[in-house]
């Protein structure tokens, strides 16, 4: 069994080796073990700081086997974006060009450099590592942050957004950023990733073209993939149009995935979450359930077996699902269904 906690600084190794495996475009990962600590560091203060309105806290958790101690995966949720440094994007809109003197009218597509998802809370860093990508693990991975969004709202934004990974081969060569570098820049695309993983994104408001881009201007390469997610990501993407994610035209500046956001109040799995009431025994042939405890410090998420009595106000767990979470008779979860 997979249980999603806080990240302590003993998993630093586990979450390095994440990176290495997550590959070329994930600028929340960089392969940097001072960048990672650091991510960790601050990780640590976030969840034992006292909240009563999104800042600068950023809540990084790992999903650990039970058994194993090994840690599968990671996930984050970002309080509030580009406080600190830019959160930089494309927004893709529609312009008219017409002339009734000469009876033209075109209809052309331009990218527009800005931030205005800054202050917006951030879903990130989710990655599971392959041999765990079976059953409910990567739901589980993602759909946690949404219990702790709704047992905790006070600390993240009313809108919430996920960079989607754009496409790029294997090399981690992006056909929209190779337009870009020919035009704008001379360094390769894994390394402006990086640089901007580790925070270091001055080179973007130095170079990046401030006015408006026509898109039919770009290489039909870079046109084809504006707004396109990389083939790893597209279970990712799936799982958040079901909880009525949608993109409204932004995209990254590096390889034009699309940002995806929604309200918190209008996501499914926080609208349709619900708190019981803990009863320890044997669930049988219950419902498949994510389940979190509601401590936020101290937060722990599973996929368990439960079933639910007394018009659903109390639940019945397993003493090892009990034990995971670490809760006691009586105590509160919050849980959503898996349909």
């Amino acid at each position: 069994m997979l249980v999603i906690r806080p990240i302590t600084e003993a998993d630093l190794p586990a979450l390095l080796q994440c990176a290495e495996e997550s590959g070329h475009g994930f600028t929340s990962l960089p392969v940097n073990e001072e960048i990672l600590n650091n991510k960790i560091a601050h990780s640590i203060e976030s969840f034992a700081k006292e909240v009563t309105k999104p800042g600068s806290e950023g809540y990084l958790m790992v999903a650990e086997d039970t058994e194993t101690g090994e840690v599968a995966g990671t996930t984050a949720i970002e309080a509030a974006i580009g406080l600190d440094t830019p959160f930089y994007t494309y927004h893709l809109s529609t312009v008219v060009h017409s002339s009734r003197r000469l009876n033209v009218h075109n209809v052309v597509k331009v990218l527009t450099f800005g931030n205005d998802y800054t202050g917006v809370s951030e879903l990130c860093t989710l990655f599971l590592r392959p041999e765990w990508r079976h059953g409910s693990n990567g739901r589980l991975l993602s759909k946690c942050r949404f219990l702790m969004m709704a047992e905790h709202s006070e600390r993240f934004d009313k809108t919430v957004i996920a960079e989607m990974r754009g496409v790029s081969d294997e090399e981690g060569n992006s056909p929209f950023w190779q337009w870009l570098k020919e035009h704008f820049f001379s360094i390769d695309f894994t390394l402006a990733d990086y640089l901007t993983g580790i925070g270091k994104k001055g080179f973007i408001a130095d170079l990046m073209p401030k006015l408006p881009i026509y898109v039919n201007l770009l290489s039909d390469e870079a046109q084809a993939v504006i707004g396109e997610v990389h083939e790893k990501t597209r279970p990712a993407l799936r799982l958040l149009e079901q909880e009525g994610f949608t993109c409204r035209g932004y995209v990254d500046i590096f390889d034009a995935g699309p940002t995806v956001e929604c309200d918190v109040r209008n996501i499914e799995s926080v609208r349709h979450s619900q708190r019981c009431t803990v009863s320890i025994g044997e669930p049988g042939n219950g419902r498949d359930c994510l389940v979190s405890n509601v401590s936020f410090d101290n937060f722990r998420a599973v996929a368990a077996k439960v079933r639910f009595e007394n018009d659903e106000q109390i639940v019945v767990v397993s003493a090892e699902v009990a034990e995971a979470l670490q809760v006691k008779n009586g105590d509160q979860v919050r849980l959503i269904a898996q349909s």
